[in-house]
């Protein structure tokens, strides 16, 4: 029986080490062309190609975007978002992800288990832009009975970069 990857289950194709490869060297530069990545890798650019396909197929590769620099784009101030909802219901829930998906301001939201239902990431020019924000949509959400909101200070760390077993 082959080894398989820790992140792999039965349903899912064996990521060997060159896969593996592929992943980190997109991952850190999506604008690599296919010959560079082929390059990298050791392989020829026709397997190299056939290999991003599959990975991209079978759901390991989800797109390619450019990281845009919020503070150059008015979007200063990072602030996270704690949402207790009134009731923890079906219904309710689905019209609080609703109202969100609507909202560019909330970059990120998911839900918790703890003491509270969703964690939102947020991000508006200022502190006055954010509190506008948080009168006019956050606290007019469906169901949100509290928040608790958590300012940035200091960005200490921010990556999109998964760590991928075997590879440093």
């Amino acid at each position: 029986m082959p080894n398989k990857s820790p992140a792999n289950t039965d349903n899912e194709a064996v990521l060997d080490r060159l896969d593996l490869r592929i992943l980190g060297a997109l991952q850190t530069d999506g604008r690599l062309s296919n010959l560079k990545l082929a390059e990298t890798i050791g392989l020829s650019p026709t397997a190299a190609l056939a290999r991003v396909q599959r990975l991209t197929r079978d759901g390991y590769i989800l797109g390619y975007e450019a990281r845009l620099n919020p503070l150059r784009l008015g979007g200063g101030m990072l602030v996270f978002v704690e949402v207790l909802l009134d009731r923890t219901t079906p219904n309710v829930f689905d019209q609080f992800k609703a109202a969100v998906q609507v909202r560019s301001e909330i970059m990120e939201c998911h839900m918790v288990a703890g003491g509270f239902d969703y964690l939102l990431k947020t991000r508006s020019a200022d502190m006055q832009a954010y509190r506008q924000f948080a009168g006019a949509v956050l606290w007019q959400l469906p169901g949100v009975r509290e928040t608790r909101t958590y300012a940035v200070m200091e960005e200490v760390k921010n990556s999109t970069h998964l760590h991928l077993p075997g590879l440093h």
